[in-house]
């Protein structure tokens, strides 16, 4: 069986190199998916980009998106064909793009959510007192995506500026989901 491939899925302005995503990336050889244009993030270039990533992968993916890459894993689920690829997602720090903190730039993403919930294991991972997005904000959205939700209790926007290094508590939640990803018989189950 081959294991999934880690794809690493930035938020808006991407992650600096001091970012656990980042540092993922260099300490366990993921893939950022890097978009054409962090600034400006059009919704429809940042799935098709990610549909194309996954497709070019000859076996399963997991997903880790932190900030609007967890939004980006939303749109993407709800319009690919695809979704039997993906073994698991991650999802840390997901705005309220309903939320008054939202930048002007971000509300073209504001639609319904996706229904129904994701075809894969999810996680959402949310602190207590991120700027972007209240902590009942987050179990409401890991409910929507039929993900379970982790207090990671009081970390910012689980960023740079949280101080979290290589995050390995980050790592330990998606080891476990890449287990429970995983049938007895060693198969993804989806």
């Amino acid at each position: 069986m081959i294991p999934p491939r880690i794809l690493l899925l930035p938020g808006w302005l991407g992650s600096g190199d001091k970012h656990w995503q980042r540092r993922w990336a260099a300490l366990y050889g993921d893939t950022v998916v890097e978009q054409a244009d962090w600034d400006l993030p059009r919704r429809g270039d940042w799935v098709a980009r990610l549909e194309d990533v996954i497709l070019a992968q000859t076996g399963p993916v997991a997903l880790v998106g932190h900030s609007l890459g967890c939004h980006l894993i939303d749109a993407w689920a709800s319009s690919s064909r695809h979704a039997d690829r993906v073994a698991c997602a991650l999802l840390v720090a997901p705005p309220d793009l309903h939320g008054s903190q939202l930048p002007a730039v971000l509300h073209p993403w504001r639609r319904p959510l996706a229904q129904p919930p994701f075809p894969f294991p999810a996680t959402v991972a949310a602190s207590t007192d991120d700027p972007y997005c209240r902590y009942g904000a987050a179990k409401r959205l890991a409910e929507r995506w039929g993900a379970s939700c982790v207090d990671l209790g009081a970390c910012g926007h689980v960023n740079t500026d949280s101080g979290l290094g290589d995050w390995p508590h980050g790592r330990s939640l998606l080891d476990d989901l890449l287990r429970r990803g995983q049938r007895p018989g060693g198969s993804l189950s989806h």
